[in-house]
């Protein structure tokens, strides 16, 4: 059995040996890398390969309007900025503190995993690839959710390590979901479709406050926020007499009030207004920012 579990990379461990640091150096950093440049590329650049029908990520965005059509500017700032904190992330890979090493190395399988998922959702996106390319989504989903639930107790840092590695990546593939699903599926224009839309845009709400209250993560509800406002300004400059975008920012403005909430106590070192998952304590919390880890 644990020859089993050394052999198992989600397994979680305290502390990895020299080869296995190595390892995850070179394979975080390359499937980082891959990552990034097919989103950049594809960002403005269409498929070449001339067999399939498709486009760049916003072409296909846009041309297959649907209820959960994103804005593009504001997608594009999130993963940039989303990017620019995974290099952070990465960095501790090559600390001189063992524990800043053995704390990135423990979500390694998982970061490394997320980033080939997206690489091979975004061929298949800007190529039609729908029905494939959610498949990917719900896989990758599966593995950011089991990454944030089985090492929901370890105390990382959320700023550096916790936000780009998981909560960000897991905030949006659950709106990806709905994204790319809504394309996914025929007539999702229809009356019908918005109504059921309508419905569901709510589940954002419902999934964000979840990880508010059950483990006071202000990061998973402003990657929530943001992307809820993402919604709503492209179903505003679509619709104006919609619901979709009044929903879309409700929804923004709710969580980012209990994001705030929760966000304000952490940094300054008190205790958030309710009860809920033990969390890093506020030394833990800001540990990254005053340069401890």
């Amino acid at each position: 059995m644990d020859r089993l579990q050394q052999l198992n990379p989600f397994s979680r461990r305290e502390s990895h040996g020299a080869h296995s640091i190595t390892t995850y150096k070179v394979l975080t950093l390359l499937s980082w890398l891959l990552s990034v440049v097919v989103t950049v590329y594809y960002a403005i650049e269409p498929p070449h390969d001339g067999r399939y029908r498709g486009g760049t990520i916003w072409h296909q965005n846009y041309l297959y309007y649907t209820a959960f059509t994103l804005n593009s500017a504001m997608t594009s700032i999130y993963w940039v900025v989303l990017f620019i904190m995974q290099l952070v992330y990465i960095t501790h890979l090559f600390s001189a503190s063992a524990e800043s090493v053995n704390l990135a190395c423990s979500v390694g399988s998982h970061f490394i995993f997320n980033n080939l998922f997206h690489f091979a959702f975004i061929m298949l996106f800007v190529r039609s690839h729908f029905i494939l390319a959610e498949l990917l989504l719900i896989l990758n989903f599966i593995n950011l959710t089991s990454l944030y639930f089985r090492h929901s107790t370890h105390s990382f840092p959320r700023v550096f390590v916790h936000a780009p590695a998981v909560s960000f990546p897991l905030a949006w593939t659950f709106v990806a979901i709905y994204w790319n699903g809504a394309i996914m599926v025929p007539h999702s224009n229809s009356l019908v479709g918005r109504v059921f839309a309508n419905v569901f845009v709510w589940a954002i709400l419902g999934y964000g406050l979840f990880f508010i209250f059950a483990y006071k993560d202000y990061t998973m509800g402003f990657a929530l926020s943001v992307l809820a406002a993402s919604l709503g300004v492209a179903q505003f400059f679509r619709q104006v007499i919609a619901f979709q975008w009044i929903f879309a920012f409700t929804i923004m403005a709710v969580l980012f009030v209990f994001t705030a909430l929760v966000a304000v106590p952490a940094w300054s070192g008190r205790e958030v207004p309710w009860g809920g998952a033990r969390r890093p304590q506020p030394d833990a919390e800001r540990a990254p920012l005053l340069g401890e880890n």
